[in-house]
């Protein structure tokens, strides 16, 4: 069977680091698949390595059945990038903004023109087409990086912690578009966040990093059910506390707070 991406003891090192630490999954053609995971647990160097960005040092990688040892320039044609930083052209206005990227996959002029105006449309950002960057709300520079990345009609879309820092009206909207784009143009979709509740949204599968390994993996609402407890408490300002540990207990130190879940509000 053909995957869209099959990753096989995947490792990338910096100098004695291993950013990913031998990892091995599958993005079936058409689906959402989410990277998810904490600040440094590997996601954005797995998706840089997947986009062709930053070479593997060990391991296999395939992308659309093509190694991204040696076909790198033709994976990029066949995957549009949203990346997790603002990186749109704040001397151009929003159109321009698309046309021009068109010109980096040799779009015809009027072929762009036409596929920018449909996008435009279904971002929701017709109306703005003349704006400068400058002028748009976080959530529509957002939603134009994703416009632009999909200029091209890719076959997989990669997206680097789309919603980071938006507010809950915003990430929903978001999270709409993507589900439609996904069910309507059969769009494979690979994203990397550290929200649970975005992997859950918009995921049929998943992987959970830490430290550059995946320590789970499988469907979200499965693994919410099996890993995740139903009672958490939050305690604030607990530095002159032992954090307690059990083994009925979750428990986890940010800065001066303590998390703790529980299956059971009384243990």
């Amino acid at each position: 069977m053909n995957f869209a991406i099959e990753a096989k003891n995947l490792v990338k090192r910096f100098a004695d680091i291993a950013a990913v630490n031998d990892i091995s999954f599958i993005v079936k053609h058409g689906e959402t698949f989410a990277i998810l995971g904490e600040n440094g647990a590997g996601k954005s160097t797995t998706m840089r390595m997947i986009a062709c960005r930053s070479p593997l040092t060990t391991g296999e990688l395939s992308v659309e059945g093509l190694n991204v040892k040696n076909a790198d320039r033709r994976i990029r044609s066949l995957i549009g990038v949203v990346p997790q930083e603002n990186n749109l052209d704040p001397d151009l206005n929003v159109r321009e903004n698309l046309l021009v990227y068109s010109r980096y996959f040799r779009i015809h002029k009027e072929i762009a023109q036409t596929r920018c105006d449909e996008l435009l449309e279904f971002i929701r950002l017709k109306e703005k087409a003349n704006a400068k960057v400058e002028q748009l709300s976080g959530g529509m520079k957002r939603r134009l990086i994703i416009a632009r990345a999909l200029l091209h009609r890719p076959k997989i879309l990669l997206l680097d912690e789309p919603t980071t820092g938006l507010d809950p009206n915003v990430r929903q909207e978001i999270w709409e578009k993507l589900e439609e784009l996904r069910r309507t143009e059969n769009l494979t979709i690979v994203l990397s966040t550290h929200y649970m509740d975005e992997a859950e949204k918009l995921a049929q599968r998943l992987i959970v990093m830490a430290h550059g390994r995946i320590v789970v993996e499988g469907v979200p609402h499965e693994i919410i059910k099996d890993k995740v407890k139903k009672f958490a408490l939050e305690i604030r300002e607990a530095d002159s506390f032992n954090l307690r540990q059990t083994d009925k207990i979750l428990s986890q130190k940010r800065g001066s707070t303590h998390l703790y879940f529980a299956k059971l509000p009384k243990i």
